[in-house]
């Protein structure tokens, strides 16, 4: 079965509906607050998620999932006036993946090819690997989340989140480049259309 590849959006559209809630998210805190900001940001993750379908007719896994967690926990910090929701919605998202892909591996599958859609096909190797570094990438951020949040003011953890989380991710992923380079694999192959499925249990 040979893998279909979804047309990539264009760098600033992805960008923008990436980055476009959490500024939304920051400025609407600096001018009223974070009850005002978590609101806006529900409406603005939402109406990212419905041009993302628009425009390319797909919605990524990992997308929907963060999506969800944010529309729960913002209504639960709305609902009970409590920030607590809020800040600690990205470590549940972050330890939610980071098991997911812990799980996969330990079933010899490697869930992460689904998380990003898969953009690239490896050997299994290289997929065990991505998948574990990506595992230990979200655990990472999920601590780092804890500490932040319970040891820095309501703006500074904002600030973080808006700013700081996505330039992490992006130099993170840039760190993999060598790794995807060194076990990446003809598309067309027998061994990809299995890779296509998430199979990591071949040798």
């Amino acid at each position: 079965m040979t893998a279909l590849h979804k047309p990539a959006p264009h760098p600033l559209f992805k960008l923008a509906t990436e980055l476009g809630p959490l500024v939304i998210f920051f400025a609407a805190n600096a001018k009223f607050g974070l009850f005002v900001a978590t609101a806006a940001f529900m409406v603005a993750i939402v109406a990212a998620i419905v041009a993302s379908y628009v425009v390319t007719k797909h919605v990524p896994l990992m997308a929907i999932v963060t999506a969800v967690i944010v529309l729960v926990f913002g209504g639960l910090t709305l609902f009970f006036h409590d920030e607590t929701f809020i800040k600690v919605k990205p470590t549940i998202i972050y330890a939610l993946f980071a098991a997911a892909l812990g799980l996969g591996l330990l079933m010899g599958r490697s869930f992460i090819a689904i998380m990003f859609d898969q953009m690239f096909n490896l050997t299994p190797q290289g997929w065990r690997a991505l998948t574990a570094r990506w595992m230990m990438f979200f655990a990472a951020m999920a601590v780092l989340n804890e500490i932040i949040w319970r040891t820095q003011s309501t703006d500074f953890w904002v600030a973080f989140k808006a700013f700081g989380v996505i330039p992490i991710t992006a130099v993170f992923a840039m760190l993999q480049m060598p790794l995807i380079k060194r076990h990446g694999i003809e598309p067309a192959t027998d061994e990809a259309d299995d890779l296509d499925r998430g199979d990591i249990t071949k040798s």
